[in-house]
């Protein structure tokens, strides 16, 4: 709870995966993949609930297991690869609201993103609460490789400029995020008005370059390992 508002994290995780089969439950760095987002949810200072919302029985035995509750196994609409995130929201927080529970601010915990820290948690919803005119609050990590004035177009194999075939500095290029996976939280009432995080009253969340790495093959799950391993010894 903060500033007497009750938080829910809410970790999406269901059994199918193209990129990288069954990602949510392999082995990452000693434990399942969504184990580490579960720990984060409930070491955070503000979180007062964990809850999975899944349509594989494994995972869900996998939650109960790491601490999470699993109140419902998710229906199959909601599984499937056009189903969105805020479907899955909105069903699990009405599906709360039928038992009785009811929550102010929402914090959703993706499970590629193992490399967060508990203190992202705490801090997003810090910010979030301190400031009047947000109502959201979303991760996000400063592009450097791939920023829009080093990429190119290809036409029959020729390049074609994107934005400009001018060669840049990195001290010159415009300062420019894009949307990672560390954190996502927002008042509940905006988010069933709203029905996404990302708007005007969204606040940006700056994480590193490390924390960005999103898990969505087995390249990023490689990558993710390594970049825990070296930073959690560090």
């Amino acid at each position: 709870m903060i500033n007497g508002k009750k938080v829910l994290a809410l970790i999406p995780a269901r059994g199918g995966s193209k990129g990288l089969p069954e990602k949510n439950k392999k082995e990452f760095n000693g434990k399942p993949l969504i184990a580490w987002s579960i720990e984060h949810g409930l070491k955070s200072e503000f979180v007062d609930k964990v809850v999975v919302t899944t349509d594989d029985l494994e995972i869900a035995e996998i939650g109960r297991k790491y601490g999470a509750e699993v109140p419902f196994m998710r229906p199959q609409e909601l599984a499937s690869d056009t189903a969105t995130s805020m479907d899955v929201i909105v069903h699990a927080l009405d599906f709360l609201k039928a038992q009785g529970e009811e929550f102010e601010l929402l914090m959703l915990l993706e499970p590629t993103s193992p490399l967060r820290e508990v203190s992202d948690i705490d801090n997003s919803l810090s910010q979030l609460e301190s400031n009047k005119q947000a109502r959201s609050i979303a991760g996000v990590c400063e592009v450097e490789a791939q920023h829009p004035d080093f990429l190119v177009k290809l036409e029959k194999g020729l390049m074609r400029p994107f934005t400009t075939f001018e060669v840049k500095r990195r001290q010159e290029l415009s300062e420019l995020y894009f949307f990672e996976g560390t954190v996502y939280a927002a008042e509940v009432e905006y988010l069933r008005e709203s029905r996404t995080f990302y708007g005007n009253h969204t606040l940006a969340y700056v994480v590193s370059k490390q924390k960005s790495i999103e898990i969505d093959d087995e390249v990023d799950f490689v990558i993710a390992e390594v970049l825990m391993k070296v930073f959690n010894k560090n």
